[in-house]
């Protein structure tokens, strides 16, 4: 059995309805992020990873639970706590900065809180750093480069692998999809760490991916006989109906995979799954409803004579746009033999 076998959907029709919700997702998400600013001077609600803070590793002298450790330091207030080693009885903590407090009394603090939820425990606390904030204003840049790397890598090799249109409209759902997480982000205000920004450039690699599937069989059928002449809106609507079956098993095996982990991973990895779930939906989603009709629209603005023609629904003839009734017809000639037994007739 093939899932969506026979499907026919009008994807491209619909592109307007998808405009309009595309546009109040982005408003929202931008309105979240200035309103951010203003309440928390900053526009995402950066994780020490970012903002500087003191980082405690210790070690317990028999296997812990990271849910009880986390329990022990406070619940959901609790700062960042990471397990290390195969062992299970090794976590490192990452405490937010206090400007008037030295990294040691912020060791000794987290010491005591561990010591008094576990008395009969032997905690070492084998190592205390401390991450600056010039550190973590560093870290944001070059978090904020490598997704616009990743753009410009993105372009350069949909230019060569395909046409340059094809970028341009992949750069674009790209954006999409970036704006609209980070615009959650900022809305719930999930504390942005290392692991979250590699969740973001996981969502950029999934929702290229997805995109350049439906691109390369829209590629496909304009190449194929008679691809040049069929009218454009039709092509890339039988391109993503033809590619369906795999966005949608795809998507659905990943988002099963990713739900298991938000279960049953923990808190540890939670905002990192979150994350990845909402640019799953988002890239799909993208894929159909924003990168295609970017396609369609570049075509329409900038793209060569017959394709225009042919989505204006002028001439649909060959690449000159002469229509195939206009065409002037071949005299046949009339061989040597056919001559002579015409001659011998008269």
């Amino acid at each position: 059995m093939r899932l969506f076998g026979n499907a026919r959907y009008r994807f491209i029709e619909a592109r307007r309805k998808a405009y309009v919700f595309s546009a109040v997702v982005l408003v929202i998400a931008l309105v979240s992020m200035v309103a951010n600013i203003v309440l928390i001077g900053s526009w995402q609600n950066y994780g020490v990873d970012f903002t500087g803070g003191s980082l405690v590793q210790v070690r317990f002298d028999e296997t812990m639970d990271a849910a009880e450790l986390r329990s022990a330091l406070g619940g959901a207030q609790a700062p960042p706590i990471t397990s290390i080693g195969n062992e299970g009885n090794e976590f490192v903590i990452r405490a937010p900065l206090a400007e008037d407090r030295e990294v040691e009394a912020v060791a000794l603090e987290i010491r005591g809180q561990i010591q008094g939820a576990f008395p009969n425990s032997d905690i070492e606390v084998v190592r205390t750093e401390l991450v600056g904030p010039k550190i973590g204003a560093e870290l944001q840049q070059k978090a904020a480069l490598a997704i616009l790397f990743s753009f410009a890598l993105t372009l350069i090799y949909l230019a060569i692998r395909f046409e340059f249109r094809f970028g341009v409209a992949a750069v674009i759902a790209t954006v999409h999809d970036s704006l609209i997480t980070l615009g959650f982000l900022a809305l719930f205000r999930v504390e942005i760490a290392l692991p979250t920004v590699a969740a973001i450039l996981t969502i950029i690699g999934y929702s290229l991916n997805d995109t350049i599937v439906v691109f390369d069989r829209v590629r496909e059928n304009l190449n194929a006989k008679g691809g040049r002449r069929q009218d454009p809106v039709a092509l890339v609507n039988r391109s993503i109906n033809e590619t369906l079956p795999r966005t949608v098993l795809t998507s659905g095996t990943t988002l099963g995979v990713l739900m298991a982990l938000l279960i049953f991973g923990g808190a540890v990895i939670r905002d990192f799954t979150t994350v990845l779930i909402l640019g799953v939906l988002v890239g799909t989603y993208s894929s159909i409803f924003v990168a295609s009709p970017a396609l369609l629209e570049i075509q329409r603005r900038w793209g060569t004579k017959d394709l225009v023609e042919a989505q204006q629904g002028g001439p649909r003839g060959p690449v000159s746009g002469t229509p195939p009734s206009r065409r002037p017809r071949k005299k046949k000639k009339r061989g040597r033999k056919g001559r002579r037994v015409a001659g011998a007739r008269a």
